[in-house]
């Protein structure tokens, strides 16, 4: 490409002659990631297609031309633009000469490569700038093995990385306009907030839905989107239906338990073909596994895994029906939470309990060496035999465990119980979210 078609491109992704929408902002990535600017390291930002990855690094540039860096020292480039006829390490080189020549940055400039999987050997362009010294760089892409693999190979201990979800309940209220300062604020929204919650429930958490009207209608496209550009193209699939057939399994199967060998005999596709796929919906963001607790590696890796996906609107939209289902949809929100939490402290980890009578517990919470949390999630307390049964099994955990008290997420329900010695906290879902 001439430098001139370049440089046309670049100027609509960047600040220097313009203001950029940069959207409503996501403060706990931004926090996040001005920390990481502060260390040496290449920035890899990684999570679902559409989960706001571009707006973030839009907002983080804002951020630092805020504090007054100058925009001719910040770079952004979106590879998803259809103007690049060709994506390769070489394009990479053109477009940073392209850079320098017509910008003239004065200190070290900040480059932000947006959906960089989409370029061949990217990655090798990366490692020679961070080498050099020639810019700080932020990339950003939909495909986890991809980044962490080309980078982690080459980069070994010199990338900091991190993952965006779809919008939090916190987020989701602040897209809403509904914002609080201190216990009293939630207090007096607390109609509006339970009214939200079941939206977001029912519709998820990709801020352009959250934003916009037809959403079922964008959670297909989005689905179909990932699906073709991140799962059949990327692999070179040949035989779709099958890989549409599982992930529509998995997004109407939320928060159950499953296994390669069962799900071979309902679905009719080969074990290690079922094996693969998932791997490439773990890799693009689509659907996570979480195992077993279990003191033993080889019983954890046996063990049926629990299936969660990225977004309850978008299980919705493609699987189940959301009335049916309300529990389950919850139960995922929670995961999600989770994982989110995982990103402020990383040694945090999520596992399912379950003992040989089958009693189970939705999530343990390890921290390091140490089990901190037990969380059952039950969405409707009024069914006596669903009570027991999920207050039983919790009890069973707490005693196998030697955790003193439990938690019991639900719809509305709120108290404190001592059964046995062991205390269980019962706690509405939209009030767990927002502690």
């Amino acid at each position: 490409m001439d430098k001139n078609s370049i440089l046309t491109i670049l100027n609509d992704w960047n600040f220097w002659s313009k203001n950029l929408d940069t959207g409503i902002k996501r403060d706990f990535y931004l926090k996040k990631l001005k920390l990481f600017l502060n260390s040496n390291h290449t920035i890899v930002i990684t999570g679902a297609r559409k989960s706001g990855k571009s707006f973030i690094m839009k907002q983080l540039a804002y951020e630092l031309i805020k504090e007054g860096v100058d925009k001719k020292n910040i770079l952004i480039v979106n590879f998803n633009d259809p103007r690049f006829d060709y994506l390769d390490a070489n394009i990479l080189q053109q477009i940073y000469e392209t850079y320098l020549e017509f910008l003239n940055p004065k200190t070290i400039p900040y480059i932000f490569l947006d959906e960089v999987q989409e370029v061949k050997e990217w990655e090798k362009w990366v490692i020679t700038m961070h080498e050099l010294g020639g810019a700080k760089i932020i990339v950003s892409g939909s495909n986890a093995k991809l980044l962490s693999q080309e980078l982690s190979t080459l980069l070994t201990g010199q990338h900091l990385d991190l993952t965006v979800f779809p919008l939090s309940f916190k987020e989701f209220l602040k897209f809403n306009n509904i914002s609080f300062k201190n216990r009293l604020d939630v207090v007096s929204q607390r109609v509006n907030i339970q009214s939200l919650m079941r939206k977001y429930i029912e519709s998820g958490g990709f801020p352009e839905v959250v934003l916009g009207e037809n959403k079922k209608e964008i959670l297909l496209t989005y689905f179909n989107d990932i699906l073709n550009k991140d799962l059949v193209w990327r692999y070179k699939i040949r035989k779709s239906e099958k890989l549409k057939s599982l992930i529509k399994f998995y997004m109407s199967n939320t928060s159950s338990l499953t296994t390669f060998r069962s799900m071979e005999k309902f679905l009719e596709i080969p074990h290690d073909t079922i094996k693969k796929f998932s791997g490439y919906f773990t890799n693009a963001f689509l659907v996570f596994f979480l195992k077993r607790f279990s003191f033993k590696t080889r019983e954890q890796d046996k063990s049926p895994r629990k299936i969660y996906t990225i977004d309850g609107g978008l299980s919705n939209a493609v699987g189940f029906s959301f009335s049916e289902n309300l529990g389950k949809l919850a139960e995922n929100i929670v995961f999600l939470e989770l994982q989110r939490k995982k990103i402020s402290n990383p040694d945090l980890e999520i596992y399912y309990w379950k003992n040989e009578r089958h009693q189970e517990v939705d999530f343990v919470v390890k921290n390091k060496n140490n089990i901190t949390q037990l969380i059952q999630v039950c969405w409707d307390l009024s069914n006596i035999k669903t009570r027991k049964r999920e207050i039983d099994s919790l009890l069973k955990a707490m005693e196998a465990l030697s955790i003193k008290e439990g938690l019991i997420i639900t719809s509305d329900f709120k108290g404190k119980e001592n059964i046995k010695g062991k205390k269980i906290n019962y706690v509405p879902l939209w009030k767990w979210l927002l502690s």
